[in-house]
C-alpha cells in the first residue's frame, strides 16, 4: 500500500512539475484564433524573441486593466525588445463572443487567442486570471506572476529587458 501510494505521489509532483513550472517549455493545447481557426499552443512562438502570455478574460477587470497598461507603452516595448504579447482568453463559447468586441474597443494590438474549453489553462496550471507568464526565446517559461496591481507592468518590462539582454530574471 505504501508503494503505491508513494508511486501516485511521484507521478503527482512529476506532473505538477511538467505544468508550466519555470523553464519548462509552452504546453501543447488546442486554441482558436479570432477568426475561428484553430491552432496549437505549442505553435506559439517569437522567432527567438520573448514573449509574454497573458491570460484574461472579459469579465476581469483586472485583466483588461494589466493589458490596457502594457498597450500604453507596447509599441516602444516591441521596438526596444523585440517582445511579442499573447492575449489567452479563457472565456467559455458563452461569452467568448465579447472577446472580439473588447478587443477591438480597447485597440490591443497583441495576438489573441481563445481557450473555450480552458485546455491551454490547465496545462500552464493557472487557477485564476490575470495570470501572465515570460516566456525566453527558446520557448521556455522563465517567469509568471499572479494577479494584477497598478505597476506590476513595470516589474514585467523590466524583466522583458534583462531577458532581451540574456540577463538573469528576478522573481
Amino acid at each position: 500500500m505504501k508503494n503505491i501510494i508513494l508511486s501516485l505521489l511521484t507521478v503527482c509532483l512529476v506532473s505538477f512539475h511538467a505544468m508550466a513550472g519555470d523553464g519548462d517549455k509552452i504546453p501543447a493545447a488546442p486554441l482558436k484564433k479570432l477568426d475561428g481557426t484553430k491552432i496549437n499552443s505549442s505553435e506559439l512562438s517569437n522567432n527567438g524573441k520573448p514573449m509574454i502570455i497573458s491570460f484574461w478574460a472579459t469579465w476581469c477587470k483586472p485583466c483588461k486593466k494589466e493589458l490596457d497598461a502594457i498597450h500604453e507603452n507596447y509599441a516602444d516595448w516591441v521596438k526596444e525588445t523585440g517582445v511579442k504579447l499573447i492575449a489567452i482568453s479563457i472565456d467559455d463559447t458563452r461569452s467568448s463572443s465579447k472577446v472580439v468586441t473588447d478587443v477591438k474597443t480597447k485597440g490591443w494590438d497583441y495576438e489573441v487567442y481563445l481557450d473555450e474549453n480552458s485546455d491551454f489553462k490547465r496545462a500552464m496550471n493557472v487557477n485564476n486570471v490575470p495570470h501572465t507568464f515570460l516566456v525566453d526565446g527558446n520557448g521556455k517559461i522563465v517567469w509568471s506572476h499572479n494577479s494584477y496591481t497598478e505597476g506590476d507592468e513595470d516589474a514585467l518590462y523590466e524583466n522583458v529587458k534583462k531577458l532581451a539582454k540574456g540577463e538573469a530574471l528576478t522573481h
